[in-house]
């Protein structure tokens, strides 16, 4: 077997496949993706990734997980997209003139 001259990356955590199960749940608990990716890519709505994440996890993995995950706008896009013109609105040019 030949070797490649590409060094591989060891990642803590490694993405798994987009066919296996554990990709829902690796990717739910992944900040930058959002629940519209995840139905984009797997066909499963909020609810049903809800649902398997409290199959999967231990109760106080899930409160964790849920709680983190509804107060983060960013794993819905319309809530990040909201909250980006609330932080724009507040910043004014004469903020920067000094």
């Amino acid at each position: 077997m030949k070797k490649s001259h590409r060094p591989t990356t060891r990642v803590k955590n490694p993405e798994p496949s987009l066919d296996s199960p554990d990709w829902v749940i690796w990717a739910a608990w992944a900040d930058r993706i959002t629940f519209e990716e995840i139905e984009k890519k797997t066909g499963k709505t909020e609810g049903e990734v809800i649902k398997i994440m409290r199959r999967s996890l231990k109760p106080s993995s899930f409160r964790l997980w849920r709680k983190r995950a509804s107060s983060q706008s960013i794993k819905h896009r319309k809530k990040f997209e909201y909250s980006r013109k609330q932080i724009k609105s507040k910043i004014n040019k004469n903020d920067y003139l000094l």
